[in-house]
């Protein structure tokens, strides 16, 4: 396995300083503890979405943007402010943030399009904020769908690996473990591990860890690209933030089995300084896979401004609890008020007329249109009538799924879907009447319901992603739909602290030689470049970034 570098874990940060370290002349290793079938990691899931500034596609559509106005959504969001000390956990986390941004209003788009990424017309509004020009959200329109949704961001990485592969300056070694570090004084001069058993598991299923073999393998630079903890809960609950309240009893799981932090652990055994373990970004908009590829594999709703939001007891959601705005905003409110912490759901009720408009699924395997670069479907499913194919396969086969003539009977099958019935009629009934009385003007006093009439005005969400305006009770618009909601797991937002040329700190403040770290195990770079919230689109382009930034800087010190 010997190699000028070993790349730990074969997704997208990997992939991308494995291209870098390729095009210098370097020969790179990556060990995988899954099997070739992986290759791409979590990407290969995603809906793909980039946070891009001032492109194109925004101008086309009307939005003005900027480096400026991005910057200031980034640190509003960020609200770094663990600064203070002789090791600050957020010194380095800052400067990735600013360096991101940078990048992301420079030449982010022209390489991604240089490397085969494509995009669509598409730019999608998300995290629309908590409500404060200075604070948490996206003042405009930033993320960008590629063609191939997130098969089209991890596919030009992964077929530039295996043509490497080809030509013998990459080495694959899948069903290989990682289990150390190895040193030579002070300096990462290679890993040992385990030998897996053989597994042709399809691509996101759980396979064996049977230890069949050891191996060793050595090289002048070592990076950890390994990922995140949102496929282990244990993890997840053990590093849950006070700030959030208690961590649900019950969740479901966006992410593979295998994305477990194990080698985060690792990585702090040989001492390495993990910092900001306790920020992390989980979704509130969950429903369980009706057709399941891992184990309690949950989907993102990617929600319009319409549906209204309920918590268990069936109150609805103050701000910034609205679909769409703030995620951890509203992750906050349901884990620490006090009388429904107790309970792992929530509830959307919308309408037919809203889930054609305004739903969308996370997930390349959800969205065949832009997976498959169908441009005939994209129009049909997009803009004409009914829901998309996927979408109305989740009302149809979903277990959260409630559709009903009458509010009478919709709350009588949301009762059904919990231990104890939780919800009157009267009180959901007298809150959805107010909220339609807004709806007689094009002005309201409701925050949601001027959501609704901004995000109209803005081209993109009034062709694709925001229904016209109607009250949830006007039977035109029926039937009546609502989706039981869960807390389902997904990014890691700290992790190992890195400079900005990916070296990997020890615990005394000093990088340790040989060793990097890309991705979302440095927490998309220096151990936390998003802070405390993320703009969306981000987490794709952090690997990109980071990953390039260590290939880089790797291939230059060689």
């Amino acid at each position: 396995m010997d190699a000028d570098v070993i790349i730990i874990g074969a997704g997208l940060a990997g992939l991308v300083a494995s291209n870098e370290l390729v095009r210098a002349g370097r020969r790179v290793a990556i060990v995988e503890q899954e099997n070739a079938r992986n290759l791409g990691g979590q990407a290969f899931w995603s809906f793909g979405g980039i946070f891009l500034v001032d492109t194109p596609m925004q101008r086309r559509l009307g939005v003005k943007d900027s480096f400026d106005l991005a910057w200031q959504d980034w640190q509003g969001s960020a609200a770094w402010d663990r600064l203070d000390g002789d090791l600050p956990e957020d010194e380095w986390a800052a400067r990735w943030g600013r360096a991101y941004v940078e990048f992301a209003a420079g030449e982010k788009r022209s390489w991604l399009q240089e490397q085969g990424v494509r995009f669509t017309p598409l730019v999608g509004w998300a995290e629309r904020g908590s409500g404060t020009a200075a604070g948490h959200g996206n003042s405009v329109p930033r993320f960008h769908v590629p063609w191939g949704t997130g098969t089209g961001i991890s596919e030009p990485f992964a077929d530039k690996a295996r043509a490497a592969a080809e030509a013998g300056s990459v080495t694959f070694h899948f069903r290989h473990r990682v289990d150390g570090l190895i040193f030579d004084g002070d300096a990462v001069v290679g890993v040992h591990g385990s030998v897996l058993a053989p597994d042709d598991a399809a691509r996101g299923v759980a396979s064996n860890r049977d230890r069949v073999a050891d191996f060793e393998g050595r090289a002048q630079a070592v990076v950890i690209a390994s990922g995140g903890i949102g496929g282990n809960h244990e993890r997840v609950r053990e590093w849950w933030p006070q700030r959030l309240g208690t961590p649900p009893s019950s969740m479901i799981t966006g992410v593979p089995q295998h994305v477990d932090g194990r080698m985060l652990d690792i990585a702090a055994e040989a001492g390495a300084r993990l910092v900001n373990r306790d920020r992390m970004w989980h979704y509130t908009e969950g429903v369980q896979n009706w057709d399941p590829v891992w184990p309690q594999h949950g989907i993102r709703i990617l929600p319009g401004p319409s549906s209204m939001w309920f918590d268990a007891l069936g109150r609805r959601l103050p701000v910034p609890g609205l679909p769409g705005y703030d995620t951890l905003g509203t992750l906050k409110l349901l884990r620490t008020t006090p009388d429904i912490a107790q309970y792992d759901h929530s509830w959307f009720i919308l309408t037919q007329k809203m889930i054609e408009k305004e739903f969308a699924l996370s997930g390349s395997e959800q969205n065949p249109d832009l997976t498959d670069r169908d441009l005939g479907l994209l129009v049909r499913s997009r803009l004409g009538r009914g829901a998309p194919p996927p979408v109305e396969a989740f009302k149809r086969n979903g277990a959260d799924f409630v559709v009903a003539a009458s509010l009478g009977e919709l709350v009588a099958g949301m009762n059904a879907l919990t231990d104890t019935p939780l919800l009157d009629v009267g009180t959901i009934e007298r809150q959805i009447r107010q909220r339609d009385a807004e709806l007689d003007n094009p002005y309201s006093k409701d925050t949601q319901v001027l959501g609704i009439h901004n995000s109209r005005r803005f081209l993109g969400d009034r062709l694709t992603r925001t229904a016209s305006p109607h009250k949830i009770l006007d039977p035109r618009a029926g039937p009546l739909i609502a989706v039981r909601l869960h807390v389902i797991t997904r990014k890691s937002l700290g992790g190992i602290q890195t400079d900005l040329s990916g070296k990997v700190f020890g615990a005394g403040g000093r990088p340790i030689p040989g060793l990097y770290a890309a991705g979302e195990a440095a927490g998309f770079g220096g151990g936390g470049a998003h802070g405390y919230n993320a703009l969306e689109g981000t987490f794709l382009g952090g690997c990109i970034f980071s990953g390039r930034a260590v290939g880089r800087s790797i291939a230059d010190l060689l």
